[in-house]
């Protein structure tokens, strides 16, 4: 598959997921659909996809969304989804029906050339906290959408907001030295936290009529599986995976270790249930 041609700046992150983090993502997409579901449906709830609508889902990954978005368009509609991950849109490609109105795309959306004024609906789960010029980004984007089109897409508020995916971490923390700590702009899973950052971008890019809603969700990071599952998805995916690299096995058995006991108290039978938050923002063209 020839690779597609990337804004300069989106190199790197075009790199991370299409080598083992994006190859991890591929392997573990059932968990992964069934730990964010919750924000899935938030997002497509707010989203309301009509029957003959054309949307275009940025950074769709493994496809999850894409399909949910084609079956409630229907026949008569139509949906594009976009990701610079190879590993993760052969999943999505091999996953989709082929009955249902969809195509996807290996691309930067930064650079795509999206075909003028005619999608109805701009979808993000997770997939526009990436961008290392979002502005400029979301203005290519933009040019997709007719006049009156509609933004929706979820991005992660602050780290301390989300103990889903800081829990673990900290326990990592006690044994392996720190992640590169990251600038509040940088590319990364919280560079959209800031509710005055999200609008100013996209402003600059076009958009009017701006809201964002904060909504908290109760995630289970092991997926209806048990202790165990969870563990082992800590390890594999994630900010504790990226920690461990290079890690001798005795540190990573210390830490597998340290995750099973913080998470042991807070299981409910087979789910452990954590706090995450996200933003649910809305945009128009």
């Amino acid at each position: 598959m020839a690779s597609p041609i990337m804004h300069d700046r989106n190199i790197d992150q075009a790199a991370y997921w299409n080598g083992p983090a994006g190859r991890r993502w591929m392997e573990r997409q059932d968990t992964q659909d069934i730990l964010l579901a919750p924000i899935s449906q938030l997002s497509l709830d707010r989203a309301h996809p009509a029957k003959g609508e054309r949307v275009v889902d940025i950074g769709c990954g493994c496809g999850a969304t894409t399909i949910e978005l084609a079956r409630r368009v229907g026949t008569t509609g139509y949906v594009l989804g976009v990701d610079v991950s190879a590993p993760m849109l052969g999943r999505a490609r091999e996953r989709a029906p082929a009955d249902l109105p969809l195509e996807f795309v290996l691309a930067d959306a930064t650079l795509h050339v999206f075909e003028p004024g005619r999608s109805d609906l701009l979808f993000s789960r997770f997939g526009v906290m990436f961008f290392a010029e979002p502005a400029v980004s979301f203005a290519n984007i933009r040019k997709g959408l007719r006049t009156g089109g509609r933004v929706v897409f979820a991005c992660w508020r602050e780290p301390r907001q989300n103990p889903w995916m800081m829990i673990a971490l900290q326990e990592a923390y006690k044994h392996v030295p720190r992640l590169p700590e990251m600038g509040p702009e940088d590319p990364g899973p919280f560079s959209f936290a800031s509710e005055q950052r999200v609008r100013r971008i996209l402003s600059e890019a076009g958009f009017s009529s701006i809201a964002m809603e904060a909504c908290d969700v109760a995630l289970d990071v092991a997926f209806g599986r048990g202790l165990e599952a969870a563990v082992s998805s800590a390890l594999e995916v994630g900010p504790v995976s990226r920690a461990l690299e290079g890690q001798p096995s005795e540190v990573v058995a210390a830490v597998e270790n340290a995750i099973r006991r913080v998470y042991a108290p807070l299981a409910n039978g087979d789910t452990i249930p954590l706090g995450a938050s996200v933003w649910i923002v809305t945009a128009v063209r």
